[in-house]
């Protein structure tokens, strides 16, 4: 079994099995804890409408916040979009997952393509520096952080080394050489080890947490 072979096959059903996994024990263990009881006569029994509202709302920060963080949004949101055009548009994914699911959709626009992987690395290049500039966000940041935004974008890099070593191919195009194509699976393959445990989790739970949250504030009364 050669590099690729172990990547196509047992590493990446372990990391896919390890993030199914992972992902269920996080969610069990947030169902699982015993509520507070809260004496308090409810203000309001419209929790569900309260958990929507707080959903939606908090797409964009509070109005008292929002001059100065809308350029860290803005960043927030391209990086992220550019993230879901890359892995979700690009033929290459779009081909990875029919071949694991069957399932199968349109690819974007070569420009788009490109579009999103330049909006990406400049997204997340800016969000470095931010969090090692910022005095606050610095002090706050631990190997969490650091760690899930080198998972993050490594797969991106490994990537763009795999379309640069298949742009220099002559035409008509040979066989793409397997130990690139190797590292990149393995690229992202950790990033699903590790997306259940670390802060990466929240693309799965910033749902739950902001449904929980409006809920609660529903209950007590008050405005989100």
């Amino acid at each position: 079994m050669d590099l690729l072979d172990f990547a196509r096959g047992p590493a990446l059903w372990t990391s896919i099995a390890v993030c199914i996994l992972g992902l269920a024990w996080r969610l069990s263990a947030i169902l699982r804890r015993p509520a507070r009881p809260d004496w308090s006569e409810p203000r309001s029994t419209a929790t569900s409408a309260g958990a929507l509202r707080m959903i939606v709302r908090r797409t964009w920060h509070h109005e008292t916040f929002r001059e100065r963080t809308f350029l860290s949004s803005l960043n927030a949101y391209a990086y992220h979009v550019g993230l879901a055009l890359v892995f979700f548009g690009f033929l290459p994914h779009i081909e990875f997952v029919r071949r694991l699911t069957g399932l199968a959709w349109p690819a974007v626009p070569g420009w788009l393509f490109v579009l999103a992987v330049a909006a990406t690395f400049v997204g997340l290049g800016w969000a470095l520096i931010a969090r090692l500039t910022n005095p606050v966000l610095k002090l706050l940041s631990g190997f969490d952080d650091y760690f899930s935004w080198g998972v993050t974008i490594l797969p991106l890099i490994t990537g763009m080394a795999v379309i640069s070593l298949a742009l220099d191919q002559p035409y008509p195009a040979r066989p793409l050489a397997p130990v690139p194509v190797a590292i990149h699976l393995l690229s992202l393959e950790l990033l699903l080890v590790w997306l259940p445990f670390g802060k990466l989790s929240h693309a799965f739970l910033v749902f739950l947490s902001r449904g929980y949250t409006g809920a609660a504030f529903a209950r007590k009364g008050a405005e989100p």
